[in-house]
């Protein structure tokens, strides 16, 4: 019997900085905390929208372009991006990469962000600046669960690329990559200190 395999749905999970005691990592962490005090608005935002936790995401989702810190982890993120845009065929001939959006995200323990993708982008990430044991995973969904219809549950040893979820649970200084149309979530984690992250997205232009 012939098998052939179509449509993978590819993830990209690489250490960017290896451990999570990284300079780096310390002074972004510092700096996502500072901007968390000072940006009221975006507390009452994530009060409705990311209970127990703050993002900026409602208020300052462009950071690259206004801190150089964050431009600096932009400038590391971008060759691993075009690799993993390699990877996937695509032709950008006559196109440029840009970060379109970036922004802090900070959970507390039971913080919870449900299933969702992000439009109007094609490859989309998240930096990981402190992931503290017991911290929530990153749980992606298989694009075609609606479509599954009448079919049987998976058997609980099938293979990752066949199970209707996938959960990865990154370290700090990891990059997780992924187009932008895959549906995520974080659930609840269990962590005593805060999981500090950097979510971003990526479009092209053409040139």
């Amino acid at each position: 019997m012939l098998l052939t395999g179509l449509f993978p749905t590819s993830i990209c999970h690489h250490q960017l900085h290896r451990g999570g005691r990284s300079l780096l990592n310390r002074r972004l962490g510092d700096e996502c905390r500072a901007l968390r005090l000072a940006d009221a608005a975006g507390r009452r935002w994530s009060r409705e929208h990311y209970a127990g936790g703050y993002t900026s995401y409602g208020t300052h989702s462009r950071l690259h372009l206004v801190s150089s810190l964050f431009g600096d982890l932009e400038r590391a993120i971008r060759p691993h991006v075009r690799h993993f845009i390699v990877s996937l065929a695509y032709d950008m001939r006559g196109r440029r990469l840009e970060m379109t959006d970036c922004w802090a995200n900070i959970m507390g323990p039971q913080t919870v962000h449900s299933g969702h993708l992000h439009p109007l982008s094609f490859i989309s990430g998240t930096y990981y600046v402190a992931v503290p044991p017991g911290a929530a995973p990153l749980k992606f969904e298989d694009p075609r669960l609606a479509q599954f219809m009448a079919a049987p549950p998976r058997r609980r040893n099938a293979p990752p690329e066949l199970r209707p979820f996938f959960t990865l649970a990154p370290k700090a200084g990891d990059i997780v990559l992924f187009e932008s149309w895959l549906r995520h979530e974080v659930p609840a984690g269990h962590a005593k200190g805060e999981r500090i992250s950097i979510s971003f997205n990526y479009a092209w232009r053409e040139i």
